[in-house]
């Protein structure tokens, strides 16, 4: 168990980390795309090389890798379209509250049940995910909700998938190799987006390369050790603690960026998220 906490963590402030260097980059140059173009030629052919040779190939690991690259790529469209109506603040959260939706999933498809202080524990992470997304009042929410709802549930697809695709994954190369499938499939998906609307194969401009690649080394491999920790625990479990990572989010806003907006709204639902973090792991204590 704590060889996956250290994970998770790991995994948290990797994820936290190209985070904040998207606050810095302007809107219209799509951080994100240039990210996965950067996993992509510095990881991919190397992931996807170990992925080829080091994996126990089968029907099963096929479809989840299908379900994941499919799902990933809706996650990232629904989030970009999302965004379009309403700020980070508000959409984020409700993206996140997909702990519920995988283990009502994963009890109806696959009969696995969690314990009581496991259902719990992602009810209160839940709530504070939206009491967090409630602090937000600007954007038009009617129109931001429903991506938001469908970017959980793309999560929610993609997480059971992974949960699936680890059993047949024996190294971490494999592992980030079947994450570079999905995030391929979600890059070519960005880009034909990003084409129809402009007309232009790349965003109108790019980041600085000294952020540029530190997001393109961190967001496949934050991905990948969660897809790792997998092995020992629930996938519900594990997109819940995830969740971490915008609690230590919410905390560098007001301390560090000094955005003093609802303040103690904001941190009351970070205390909220983090009480059902430590009731997520009281049976592992």
């Amino acid at each position: 168990m704590n060889n996956a906490l250290y994970a998770i963590g790991l995994s948290v402030l990797m994820h936290v980390s190209w985070n904040l260097l998207a606050r810095h980059v302007e809107a219209r140059c799509n951080y994100l795309w240039w990210g996965l173009l950067a996993h992509l030629v510095l990881l991919g052919p190397w992931a996807l090389w170990r992925l080829i040779i080091d994996s126990h190939w089968s029907t099963e690991l096929i479809l989840a890798m299908l379900v994941t690259a499919i799902a990933n790529t809706f996650y990232f469209l629904a989030l970009r379209k999302a965004y379009h109506f309403a700020p980070v603040a508000l959409v984020y959260p409700l993206a996140r509250s997909s702990p519920v939706l995988i283990a009502l999933w994963a009890w109806l498809m696959f009969d696995q049940s969690i314990s009581i202080s496991g259902m719990l524990g992602i009810g209160i992470n839940v709530i504070g995910l939206w009491f967090l997304a409630g602090t937000s009042k600007n954007g038009d929410t009617a129109h931001a909700l429903p991506w938001a709802l469908l970017a959980a549930l793309a999560t929610s697809f993609y997480s059971l998938s992974d949960k699936v695709a680890i059993a047949y994954l024996p190294s971490f190369g494999a592992q980030l190799g079947f994450i570079t499938v999905g995030y391929a499939a979600s890059f070519l998906g960005f880009t034909i987006i990003q084409y129809r609307e402009s007309r232009r194969l790349t965003p109108v401009c790019r980041p600085k390369l000294l952020y540029i690649l530190p997001g393109g080394l961190f967001v496949g491999v934050a991905y990948a050790l969660v897809v790792r920790v997998m092995l020992e625990l629930p996938a519900s479990y594990v997109v819940a603690y995830t969740n971490a990572g915008i609690v230590l989010a919410t905390i560098f806003s007001i301390w560090i960026f000094r955005e003093r907006e609802n303040w103690l709204r904001r941190l009351s639902a970070a205390i909220v998220i983090s009480t059902g973090l430590i009731v997520l792991g009281i049976e592992y204590i």
